[in-house]
């Protein structure tokens, strides 16, 4: 057996239909995180889907209840071989509501639909088709390799990331001894295309906010009184506008980072941000003077206004509204204390004559990056190329967020995210969907990373 034996073994679990048969019925289980009621669907995907189909591989099993959400439990599962050398690989089982009336005629997000060379179904990309692929292409690296990988791994799966993985941190603290590692391995979030492989290591953070202006308890004639009384939308949008310019540009000092570390630029410099057909266009002259589009969206902080209201939008009267309020989010990159968002936020807006802007936090999710020239780093580029016999994509960190931190700075490993998706995908949107090819070729790379992970040039550390 060799490392070919284990890719080939990879496309054919693809090429028969094996692969699509074990998603077609992962998507089955309505995993909705966000609703109280399905409960009982996230555990029976873990004790009734997954645990039977990893014991199968030689795991042992437990699913760990969560002690901070009780309904968004956890699967903990060990490979051992008993050998010193350990990764950590996680991916979350549940997904965003399905919303199955805003889906187009035809398709239903509890079912994978094939058409042509689409497969669309709630949680394909996001994340059930891609720990899929991770945990094929595992079984077929332990076959090739005879039952004997050269390692040990430990599994999690995570029932409420698309809740913000309540809890995570705190099983990861607890548990710090039992899913002690070497590296983990993820796959979560997009490609930067469709055709490119990708490697990230780490997201940028966010902080979700809630600015609002109350002036008084009722709404006043405008003709009456306006002029004479404080307009909560109009002190909200000035206020917004001292915190990011009319081209995107935050102006916030003590949020704006302090550059572009040389290699994280480095890496960016060949990296385009995706224009597919399902993608829409950037903007010239948004965000960040100075920086490529790269750059902005991957090594800069913005402030993006999510929603913001006063009044009634839809059904408008001559008043003027008592309240205001945004609903904002901060996405920022490693070097921006999270934890200080909120004091920098109070400090400007009370320096700039705003006051009487509430600010409120809601919702922080730390940002984490390893290091691009980490061993490990350069070790996975090489191994996916070899596989694929494409230069893969290198991301200092992802765009968007998910839960790294208890990874990287709970349990303190080198984080290597390798994603089976790619920006177009509507994940979190209606009619989501992954390309075949894009699966077929992710088994391929995964198969090659498992099996490498057993040759003598992984970058294991010294006992």
């Amino acid at each position: 057996m060799d490392r070919q034996t284990a890719l080939d073994a990879a496309t054919a679990a693809f090429d028969s239909g094996a692969f699509l048969a074990t998603l077609e019925r992962r998507v089955a289980f309505r995993t909705e995180s966000a609703d109280p009621g399905r409960a009982g669907d996230l555990r029976a995907y873990l004790t009734d889907e997954l645990v039977p189909d990893v014991q199968r591989l030689g795991f042992t099993t437990r699913v760990a209840e969560n002690r901070v959400s009780p309904g968004h439990p956890f699967l903990v599962a060990h490979r051992s071989e008993g050998s010193a050398r350990r990764v950590l690989t996680y991916g979350h089982g549940d997904v965003q509501p399905a919303h199955p009336e805003q889906w187009r005629a035809g398709l239903d997000p509890w079912r994978v639909v094939v058409e042509g060379d689409r497969w669309y179904g709630r949680g394909v990309a996001d994340n059930k088709g891609q720990h899929t692929v991770n945990l094929v292409a595992l079984e077929q690296a332990i076959a090739a390799r005879g039952g004997r990988l050269g390692y040990d791994v430990t599994l999690l799966v995570d029932m409420g990331e698309e809740s913000g993985s309540p809890g995570l941190t705190e099983l990861c603290a607890e548990h710090r001894v039992e899913l002690a590692a070497d590296l983990l391995i993820g796959s979560d979030g997009p490609r930067v295309a469709a055709d490119r492989p990708t490697v990230f290591l780490g997201t940028r953070g966010s902080v979700n906010v809630t600015f609002r202006v109350t002036a008084r308890e009722t709404a006043h004639h405008s003709g009456n009184w306006g002029g004479v009384l404080v307009n909560p939308a109009v002190v909200l949008a000035n206020a917004l506008a001292s915190l990011v310019d009319g081209r995107g540009r935050l102006l916030v000092d003590g949020l704006r980072p302090d550059g572009v570390p040389a290699p994280v630029r480095a890496a960016l410099r060949d990296i385009d941000v995706d224009q597919g057909p399902d993608s829409p266009a950037l903007d010239p002259g948004w965000g960040e003077p100075g920086l490529s589009p790269s750059e902005r969206l991957y090594a800069w902080n913005t402030l993006e206004v999510l929603a913001m209201t006063a009044g009634d939008p839809d059904a408008p009267v001559n008043a003027v509204p008592p309240t205001a309020r945004a609903h904002c989010q901060l996405r920022f990159v490693v070097g921006t204390d999270p934890a200080r968002v909120s004091p920098v936020l109070r400090a400007h807006l009370d320096a700039a004559g705003f006051a009487a802007v509430q600010v409120e936090v809601e919702h922080t999710m730390a940002a984490t990056r390893t290091d691009p020239e980490d061993p490990w780093v350069t070790w996975t580029l090489a191994s996916i190329e070899r596989s694929t016999g494409v230069v893969p994509a290198l991301l200092p960190n992802l765009g968007g967020s998910l839960p790294n931190e208890p990874f990287a700075h709970v349990l303190g490993l080198p984080t290597v995210w390798v994603p089976h998706s790619y920006p177009g995908c509507a994940q979190h949107a209606p009619d989501e969907h992954l390309p075949t090819a894009l699966v077929r070729e992710s088994l391929q790379l995964m198969a090659g990373l498992w099996w490498d992970l057993g040759e003598p040039t992984a970058p294991w550390p010294s006992p």
